[in-house]
């Protein structure tokens, strides 16, 4: 990955975009780093890890909410996933 400083960014902000579609670039401050240029592609890709993860948290929260709600002899039986239930979850994430 190609990292800049925030000076050397503004200087050749037409190099930083084209070089951006290659890779990711880090831009950095005072040594530290402050931001990264992705392409749009990469963008949108985060954007979909990050729907599916929402996604896969929401199922979870729900499926733990109707195990709360069953008469379970054993506490400990509320916090067990089964089989079918991972890949009921794999397959409608997909």
């Amino acid at each position: 990955m190609l990292t800049l400083t925030s000076v050397e960014a503004q200087s050749r902000f037409g190099e930083l975009i084209d070089r951006s579609q290659r890779e990711p670039i880090q831009v950095t401050r005072r040594g530290r780093p402050v931001a990264y240029v992705i392409c749009d592609q990469d963008m949108q890709a985060l954007n979909d890890l990050s729907a599916r993860r929402a996604a896969a948290s929401n199922w979870f929260a729900q499926y733990s909410a109707s195990l709360a709600q069953q008469q379970a002899p054993d506490p400990q039986a509320l916090a067990v996933l089964t089989d079918a239930d991972v890949n009921q979850l794999v397959h409608e994430l997909r």
